[in-house]
């Protein structure tokens, strides 16, 4: 094969050595950065599925809270949305103030202003004022107080009237029908005493109730419409399907709406049947005052049993929160419920146990009525209360709906840092060491490949610069002994005259000396690969071994064309710790360096020189007035085998080895080598430390 086809050879190794290295990275690579994907997307997928279960538990806890408050409220009695209540057994005659009585109004639900209590007749009243005609200091009700409640009062039949729930103050006033007057004188008392029933009984027919209250209990009923879709559907959730089909029995057309409500409701929150003890009306009271005996004075109480039917939900266009509930005495249907501040609500209910959770720092909560934005709640952000329509169709998290009467609420939860990458997972212990795992993994193999990669090619550069060596070498040893042999046999031919013996003879010479540095050279590096080079570091006198690399270069200096110039600027006395047979050695592949690399230079001379440095060292340096090194071969020129030209162009001759003796000898003796350009020329400074 020819040089330029090994040459060829040899790229293309290099080439296909990068190939080979490239596939087998990919191919460990590409699995490795799958099974870490997977690994991500794992403990993505984990930490949506914790996220999820603690919405799960959140919804499930906010629930359970209003569920208990609900029940709260559920078990309050009839008598409880009037002023004062009996309670207690019959006998006691014990009348006080109701728990709902209290200023400012606190009750189960959070949030409320006010209770209040719509009867039969659509009139409105409220446990926070007593009946009509009753002054309230006797209850120890002062001034100030007495127009706060009367304030709230009003407020609260302002939100009801404007949402068409109750009639307004002025429609009130209003003059009704005496069939009207009668019921409402009896409701106010709390029930009908069985006289004015009798009377009722045989008067005539009263015209049907005034169209206000039928319309205050209309628009009630159609408030509790979105209630009552969502208790059917948390109702067909819980008992597995819908109810059965009650026994068709003649119902009048109370007892069928009050059925149809009811048969909905949720197993936990069914229609009650209350005892309840109430004052009788004031002149029932009066009349059995006056039979009673002297010195007797006793409150008249009935016994009346009312059914309760749970409560109910409903949103106000004022934005208000309703809670109501229809209780059925006597025929009658009476309206009870609470007035709640949807804010106060919401924060005390929803938002606070959101805000007390983990989740809130990673999943944003929107709580929805019928589809209607109530309130968005973040981690940083403000929460916002919002009435326009928003899209909860894609709730990436979890979604709940709240137990009756509360099924129209709907907590919807969304992340708000992670998962919505692979990336982006909270940080947590298992997270933490995947990291560390595939960081690590990461930099052992693109590391590892890295060195295996740059050995790989170092070996072949080395096995490269082995061949070149070897082709060096055989070229430097064929040629001069080609020249040996041939001017051997001319003289012993006799072919030469007395003249050009003489040259003849010194050319021999001087061939055969080169040969010797050049077995030298490579027996001297074979014992430093080998360790096996001995250095004799002594204390020698500069001057001495100048003198002595002066004997070993002249006469090579000399043969070259070359001055030699020696000029020493260190002190008379000056000394270092050398192997003098390595310093010579170091100084002869220098000079021959130097000869060679500026054989066409203008001014034919070698510098040799010395002088001591600032830190009491001694700086050697030998010097040609050649064209220089080229600065990006300044540091490549003292590896092994290394050669600044090609070989198949090459001028010079060399093995490559001489400046990578120079390198390993100075070493060996603790100096240091490098090189500088000079103007002309190169400058090579051997530093080595002082005594």
């Amino acid at each position: 094969m020819s040089a330029l086809g090994r040459t060829w050879g040899k790229r293309f190794d290099e080439r296909g050595l990068r190939v080979v290295f490239a596939t087998f990275f990919l191919a460990l690579a590409v699995p490795s950065a799958v099974l870490v994907a997977q690994a991500f997307s794992q403990l993505k997928w984990e930490a949506l599925r914790t996220t999820q279960l603690a919405a799960e538990e959140l919804a499930a806890r906010i629930d359970a809270q209003l569920k208990t408050q609900v029940a709260g409220e559920d078990a309050r009695s009839f008598g409880d949305y009037s002023f004062l209540v009996v309670e207690g057994d019959a006998a006691a005659n014990f009348v006080q103030r109701s728990p709902l009585s209290a200023f400012p109004p606190a009750g189960a639900m959070p949030g409320v202003l006010g209770y209040f209590q719509v009867d039969a007749a659509g009139r409105f009243t409220s446990p926070l004022l007593p009946a009509p005609g009753v002054a309230p200091a006797s209850y120890g009700i002062g001034a100030d107080e007495q127009a706060a409640r009367a304030a709230r009062v009003e407020e609260l039949r302002a939100v009801l009237a404007r949402n068409r729930l109750v009639r307004s103050t002025r429609e009130e006033a209003a003059p009704a029908s005496p069939a009207v007057a009668q019921e409402a004188a009896a409701a106010t008392a709390g029930a009908v005493s069985p006289a004015a029933r009798d009377s009722a009984a045989r008067a005539p027919a009263a015209p049907a109730a005034s169209p206000p209250a039928e319309q205050a209990q209309t628009e009630f009923d159609k408030l509790a419409a979105g209630a009552l879709s969502a208790a059917r559907v948390s109702s067909a959730a819980t008992t597995g399907g819908a109810e059965k089909e009650r026994s068709a029995e003649p119902r009048t057309s109370n007892q069928a709406e009050r059925q149809q409500r009811t048969d909905f409701k949720d197993s936990e929150r069914r229609k009650r049947v209350e005892q309840a003890l109430v004052p009788e009306p004031k002149a029932a009271t009066v009349k059995r005052e006056a039979d009673a005996a002297p010195g007797k004075s006793e409150i008249g109480v009935s016994t009346f049993a009312s059914e309760i039917d749970p409560f109910e939900l409903g949103m106000l266009d004022t934005g208000h929160l309703v809670l109501f509930r229809n209780v059925w005495r006597e025929g009658q249907r009476y309206i009870q419920g609470a007035l709640l501040d949807r804010g106060a609500f919401l924060a005390a209910t929803i938002e606070a146990a959101y805000r007390a959770s983990a989740l809130a720092d990673v999943a944003d909560l929107t709580v929805a009525y019928q589809g209607r934005t109530l309130a968005v709640l973040s981690k940083d952000g403000p929460q916002s209360y919002l009435s326009s329509s928003r899209d909860l169709a894609s709730t990436p998290l979890h979604r709940a709906r709240l137990s009756p009467p509360f099924g129209e609420i709907e907590l919807a939860f969304a992340m708000s840092t992670a998962p919505r990458g692979p990336a982006l997972i909270a940080v947590t212990p298992a997270t933490s060491l995947l990291l560390w795992v595939s960081l690590t993994l990461a930099v052992v193999l693109i590391g590892g490949f890295l060195l295996m990669y740059r050995f790989a090619v170092g070996q072949l550069r080395l096995a490269r610069q082995q061949q070149d060596f070897v082709s060096a070498v055989s070229h430097e040893l064929k040629t001069p002994l080609t020249s040996i042999r041939m001017y051997g046999e001319m003289l012993k031919a006799g072919w030469a005259d007395e003249a050009k013996k003489l040259t003849y003879y010194d050319y021999i010479q001087s061939e055969s000396e080169r040969l010797s540095r050049l077995i030298d050279n490579v027996l001297q590096l074979a014992r430093l690969t080998r360790s096996s080079q001995r250095i004799d570091a002594k204390s020698v006198p500069v001057t001495e071994l100048l003198d002595l690399v002066r004997s070993k270069v002249a006469t090579q200096v000399e043969r070259a064309g070359f001055e030699l110039r020696v000029r020493n600027d260190a002190p008379a006395e000056a000394t270092v710790v050398v192997d003098a047979d390595c310093f010579a050695q170091i100084f002869i592949n220098l000079v021959d360096n130097a000869l060679k690399f500026s054989a066409g230079a203008v001014t034919k001379a070698v510098e040799l020189g010395c002088r001591r440095e600032p830190d009491g060292s001694l700086l050697f340096t030998v010097r040609d007035f050649g064209p220089g090194v080229p600065k990006a071969q300044m540091k490549k020129i003292f590896e092994l085998f290394y050669r600044a030209e090609n070989e198949l162009t090459r001028e010079t001759v060399g093995t490559g080895i001489g400046l990578a003796l120079v390198r390993q000898l100075a070493a060996a003796m603790g100096a240091r080598i490098d090189v500088r350009n000079c103007e002309p020329g190169a400058e090579f400074r051997l530093l080595v430390p002082g005594r």
